[in-house]
C-alpha cells in the first residue's frame, strides 16, 4: 500500500490515466466486493472506447454485414505467428512446420522450444485449423447460405487453407472484402488496431466462435454476456479432435460425428454459469472479464441466474 500511495498515486494525479503493463492475467478474479467487480464491468463493457477512426470503421463494418442478414464472427486464429508459438502443425508441409521452428526459435522470449504437435492437439492445446473448423460448423448444423465473417489477421497458408472452409460456407468475408484499401491504410501496420476492428464485429454478431482461447476470445464472450448473453459457442477442442479424428478414419459415421459434436456443446453456447475458482493457481481459473457474474444479476447472490448446481470451485 506504502507504494501505491508515494508512486502510483502521484502518477495518477499528474497524468489521469497509467497504463499497467502485461497485467491482464495478474490481477484477481475473485474474493472481491461486488461493488468493485461492477465497477470493472461498466470501465471494462462501457466506459472504454476506440479511438474516433476505429469507432467509425467498426460500425461500418458491423453496418455491411448487418443489411444482408445475420452473421457469425469466426475468431479463426491460425496466424502464422499463433502456430509458431503454440508448436502446431497439424495440417502443415513439412515445409511449413520447418519455417513455423525457425520463427519459434527467432523469438527468445517463447520459452517453449521444442514442441510435439500432435501431443497438444490431442491435449486441445492447438487452434482447429480451418479445415476442421468447416466440418465442425456443419456438424453444429449452420446454413450454407450463413454470413461468415473471419476475425483474424493473415491465415497461415492463404486461400489455400480456407479452399474447403469456403466450400461448406460460400460466404466467407474478411475486412478487407467489405472495404476499401484506402479505408484500412491508416491501421495497416497496426495490428492491434486492426483487432479492434474484428473486436468490434464479434461483439456485434449473432454467433461468436472463437477457435482457440485467447484475452480478445475471453473478452468478447465476456462482453456478449453483459451484453444479455449473446450466443457464444466455446468449442471443446480436446473432444472435437477425437471425434474429428475418429470420424475421419472411419470409426464413426457422419451422423454419429454430428450427434456427438452437438452433444458436446449444448451447454457452451454463453449461458449463465458460475466462474471457476481455482485456489492457488489463479492463472488457470476462469478470467473475471470472460465471465463478469457479478454484473449480470442484481442480488449478491447470482445463484437463481446462474445454477447452483453449476461447480464454483475446483481442488
Amino acid at each position: 500500500m506504502e507504494i501505491l500511495f508515494l508512486e502510483i498515486l502521484p502518477l495518477f494525479s499528474k497524468y489521469k490515466v497509467i497504463h499497467f503493463n502485461r497485467t491482464d492475467a495478474r490481477l484477481a478474479n475473485n474474493d472481491l466486493s461486488l461493488d468493485l467487480q461492477k465497477l470493472r464491468c461498466r470501465v471494462n463493457f462501457q466506459a472504454l472506447k476506440f479511438t474516433p477512426q476505429i469507432e467509425a470503421l467498426g460500425h461500418k463494418l458491423v453496418h455491411i454485414l448487418q443489411e444482408k442478414g445475420p452473421f457469425i464472427a469466426l475468431h479463426l486464429r491460425y496466424e502464422m505467428d499463433m502456430l509458431a508459438f503454440s508448436g502446431c502443425t497439424h495440417g502443415c508441409t513439412q515445409e511449413e512446420a520447418e519455417e513455423l521452428k525457425r520463427m519459434r526459435y527467432a523469438y527468445p522470449w517463447w520459452r517453449e522450444k521444442e514442441i510435439v504437435s500432435e501431443g497438444r492437439r490431442l491435449q486441445g492445446l492447438c487452434p482447429l485449423t480451418p479445415e476442421e473448423v468447416g466440418l465442425v460448423m456443419q456438424a453444429l448444423g449452420f446454413d450454407k447460405g450463413m454470413q461468415i465473417y473471419i476475425a483474424s489477421g493473415e491465415i497461415y497458408g492463404s486461400e489455400r487453407r480456407l479452399v474447403a472452409l469456403r466450400a461448406a460456407f460460400p460466404k466467407i468475408v474478411k475486412k478487407e472484402m467489405l472495404l476499401g484499401p484506402e479505408e484500412l491504410q491508416q491501421f495497416q501496420n497496426h495490428s492491434s488496431q486492426m483487432a479492434a476492428l474484428d473486436f468490434m464485429v464479434s461483439i456485434s454478431s449473432n454467433i461468436f466462435i472463437p477457435t482457440y482461447d485467447g484475452n480478445m476470445a475471453k473478452l468478447v464472450e465476456g462482453h456478449r454476456r453483459y451484453l444479455g448473453f449473446r450466443k457464444s459457442i466455446r468449442l471443446d477442442r480436446k473432444k472435437l479432435v477425437e471425434l474429428l479424428d475418429l470420424h475421419q478414419n472411419g470409426t464413426i459415421s457422419w451422423s454419429e460425428f454430428e450427434a456427438s459434436v452437438r452433444q458436446a456443446h449444448h451447454k457452451r453456447i454463453g449461458q449463465p454459469t458460475h466462474r471457476r475458482v481455482i485456489p492457488d493457481k489463479h492463472k488457470e481459473e476462469d478470467y473475471f472479464y470472460a465471465n463478469p457474474q457479478e454484473c449480470l444479476c442484481e442480488r449478491a447472490n447470482c445463484d437463481d441466474l446462474l445454477g447452483p448446481s453449476n461447480p464454483k470451485t475446483l481442488r
